[in-house]
């Protein structure tokens, strides 16, 4: 599954590796793509929507 979240709290590169770390957290074998930039998260995984944008907020950021 392909998705294409927008993180408007996501500053700076450390922000981006947090929520990759995050992201691999329910998925290993996730590819994720952070673009502070841009706030856009591209993320392809096997793993839920939900259970993606739950483990965003548990790191602290906000899914719009």
């Amino acid at each position: 599954m392909s998705l294409q979240l927008t993180v408007p709290n996501m500053a700076c590169s450390a922000c981006s590796d947090t929520i990759t770390t995050a992201i691999k957290s329910i998925d290993p074998n996730a590819s994720v793509t952070a673009d502070p930039k841009t706030k856009l998260v591209s993320i392809e995984t096997q793993a839920s929507e939900a259970s993606i944008k739950q483990a965003i907020t548990d790191a602290g950021y906000t899914v719009a």
